[in-house]
């Protein structure tokens, strides 16, 4: 599980395409300070396992699947990417739940200058709709973020400049693919309303009332 908040911005430095998917070598410095094979790093969001790494770069492997249904099928050598390592039990918890596991790619419409902060408008696939709230949180390439204004198939966030300097926000083109992310919990209560509302309704009738003592 993840936070949503940002360790450090990494470079895609090799990318080895394979039948069955690919192999990302990241460069990196902070996310590598306590590393081991196996663990968990979210790279623009997506939550990957270390295969390989030395001094100054890991390597994850990427199935075919996460390739279709990511942005990571646009990096390129080069790339800036979102690095954050999976949470420990004594991290302080500072974004939201983030599970690395992304439900779409959205598309980064514009950024506007507001003072010294950002407006960033990001598009969404229909299917994403429901789970986006204003005031809600999102995941947007694995950083947590707040939806400050919405539309009917794009929302707006407001990017404060630490965020901007500190992620790829500020290195992305127009039309670029974002990993989105939305709230785990508003799946969960969308799955127990829909089967709480798929139960036989039981009609009232005046033998179950005689049952029931009345």
């Amino acid at each position: 599980m993840f936070t949503g908040i940002i360790e450090e911005l990494g470079t895609i430095r090799k990318i080895t395409n394979a039948k069955d998917g690919a192999r990302l070598e990241v460069s990196a410095k902070m996310v590598l300070s306590d590393v081991k094979l196996g663990n968990s790093i979210a790279v623009n969001g997506v939550c990957l396992t270390v295969v390989d790494y030395s001094g100054d770069w890991f390597a994850a492997d990427v199935s075919a699947e996460t390739l279709r249904r990511t942005s990571l099928k646009q990096s390129r050598t080069g790339s800036r990417v979102n690095l954050e390592r999976a949470m420990s039990s004594t991290s302080r918890f500072g974004g939201h739940i983030v599970q690395g596991h992304v439900d779409g790619t959205g598309e980064f419409l514009e950024a506007k200058a507001v003072g010294e902060s950002w407006a960033v408008r990001i598009g969404f696939p229909a299917e994403l709709a429901r789970y986006i709230v204003e005031k809600g949180s999102i995941t947007v390439d694995g950083i947590s973020l707040t939806v400050a204004t919405l539309g009917a198939n794009w929302f707006e966030i407001a990017v404060i400049p630490h965020t901007w300097n500190v992620t790829n926000l500020s290195t992305l083109a127009r039309g670029a693919g974002v990993n989105l992310e939305v709230d785990i919990i508003a799946k969960y209560v969308e799955r127990m309303i829909g089967a709480y509302a798929n139960q036989p309704k039981e009609t009232l009738t005046i033998e179950k009332l005689a049952e029931l003592g009345y």
